[in-house]
């Protein structure tokens, strides 16, 4: 019967993901569908756009040719009536002296005559008719103005629709998630040279498999990549999965997209559990602040944050989640343990986070610690705490703690440090978190679920959460684990 009951739960399960796999494609087909015809109708404006354009071109092509045709035309006609003033000047002179000549030939004394042809050659001489050109200094022709737009019309009769590039490929294989960063890698199908550059979106997600479309973040977008791969670097793993895609542009038009890839970004993601702190403590999510007005401030807030989760459980939250497991029903730290903890467990696997302290911190511990310790123990000072202590209260002094055990460490003590918990392998390691040097190894086992635990007197800490393990911390693992007779007198096997 139980084993009947537990097949139709899965069947039930796998059938629930399947719908909402189905749901989610339903939405991405209608919101392809409207962003069809949005874009089809973004499409015709622009077409109109650019053959408004180039009428608008054509037109004033046309006016600027024939203004200059017009100034040509004028040019000629006023050089051929100047040519023309001067002949009809010239014809008048000579009619003139062909009159005066016509007269002379009726003189019968021999002197005058001679006298009157004298006068008649002189005056022929300089007449302006026989300076006078009779070829016209402009043709009639326009054949220098005229214009031939077959080219052009064979030019706009083969133009076409913009060469868009082909949509990338995502090469998984070549993907690459470590430290917080994400690298991507990519081809083209074919060999494109109009390709400028790239475009790579990204959205961060808590679903597997396709993109969705409701209730996701906006994609964050990196542009112009010249290269086929980029590294995303710097990143907070708040969520399960990244979504990714990748379009190809050339100097006018963007391509399609890629098909969406799904990476895991698996890290350990927690807050600080304000609801059990010492009420000397300010704690805001990733923050705490030594306070040393005793949280007057915060008493009455939390008390009554305290008395809602009585009254209502949160729907949201199952009672065998890590998170909610962690806080329990756990007392308020009190008396000089100025603790703080996270609110998710470590139950399994390996991870990793960091904590900076402010500058002007006197005294402060990080480590891990077994659910519900007392309310007045103190990190490291029980058999179930494991910590560091940072010590600047006259002097500095650098120690690891355990089972009210210490041990001194004779190093610098870092600005950030860095927690590395292997709870399967039974090793909890601090590392300075910028060099990765590290500070100290326990080496135990672990018998129940951990929880990242703090202690903060004048001063503050800052904690970095949803980290992976770094490259070069699991090169140190690696090395430290080869290594025999490297443990330290403050292991302690449960």
């Amino acid at each position: 019967m139980d084993e009947e009951r537990e097949t139709l739960q899965r069947i039930v399960s796998t059938l629930v993901n399947k719908n909402d796999e189905i749901h989610n494609f339903i939405d991405m087909l209608n919101h392809t569908i409207s962003n069809v015809q949005v874009n089809s109708s973004n499409a015709i404006s622009e077409l109109d756009e650019e053959f408004d354009g180039l009428y608008s071109v054509l037109h004033e092509m046309k006016g600027s040719m024939a203004n200059t045709i017009q100034q040509e035309e004028a040019r000629k006609i006023q050089a051929l009536q100047d040519q023309l003033s001067q002949c009809s000047h010239a014809l008048e002179s000579s009619e003139e002296l062909l009159e005066i000549a016509v007269q002379s030939l009726d003189i019968k004394n021999p002197a005058k005559l001679l006298e009157a042809a004298r006068q008649i050659k002189d005056s022929v001489t300089v007449a302006s008719a026989f300076r006078l050109s009779l070829k016209p200094k402009v043709s009639d022709s326009m054949a220098h103005l005229m214009v031939d737009f077959t080219l052009e019309k064979r030019m706009l009769q083969a133009v076409k629709f913009l060469p868009v590039p082909k949509a990338p490929e995502i090469d998984v294989a070549a993907c690459m998630v470590a430290d917080n960063c994400v690298t991507v890698s990519w081809r083209m199908p074919e060999e494109d040279p109009r390709i400028d550059h790239f475009v790579l979106e990204y959205r961060k997600t808590n679903f597997d498999g396709l993109p969705r479309l409701k209730g996701e973040q906006h994609w964050e977008v990196i542009n112009y990549i010249k290269a086929t791969q980029y590294t995303l670097s710097g990143l907070k793993f708040d969520t399960k999965y990244m979504n990714l895609r990748v379009q190809a542009c050339n100097k006018a038009v963007a391509g399609e997209y890629s098909d969406p890839i799904t990476l895991e970004t698996k890290a350990f993601l927690f807050s600080l559990d304000s609801t059990s702190s010492h009420l000397n403590l300010k704690v805001e999510d990733t923050f705490v602040e030594w306070d040393p007005t005793g949280g007057k401030g915060q008493e009455k807030i939390k008390g009554k944050e305290n008395k809602n989760r009585s009254n209502a459980a949160s729907p949201k939250r199952a009672t065998n989640s890590p998170r909610a497991s962690a806080r329990g029903s756990r007392d308020r730290f009190a008396g000089e343990s100025y603790t703080v903890l996270g609110d998710t467990a470590v139950e399994s696997g390996q991870h990793y986070w960091e904590v900076r302290a402010q500058k002007d911190c006197k005294s402060y511990s990080v480590g891990v610690t077994y659910r519900n310790p007392g309310k007045f123990d103190q990190l490291g000072k029980t058999n179930s705490s494991w910590c560091i202590h940072i010590n600047n209260w006259l002097q500095t002094t650098f120690s690891a703690k355990h089972n009210n055990k210490a041990k001194t460490l004779d190093i610098p003590v870092p600005d950030r440090i860095g927690v590395y918990c292997d709870f399967d392998g039974g090793q909890l390691s601090f590392y300075n978190a910028n060099s990765k040097a590290l500070l100290h190894t326990f080496r135990t086992k672990f018998t129940q679920p951990l929880l990242p635990g703090f202690m903060i007197w004048c001063g503050g800490l800052t904690v970095s959460t949803g980290l992976q393990v770094p490259s070069a911390v699991k090169t140190l693992q690696k090395s430290e684990n080869g290594l025999s007779g490297s443990t330290s007198s403050l292991n302690n096997v449960a």
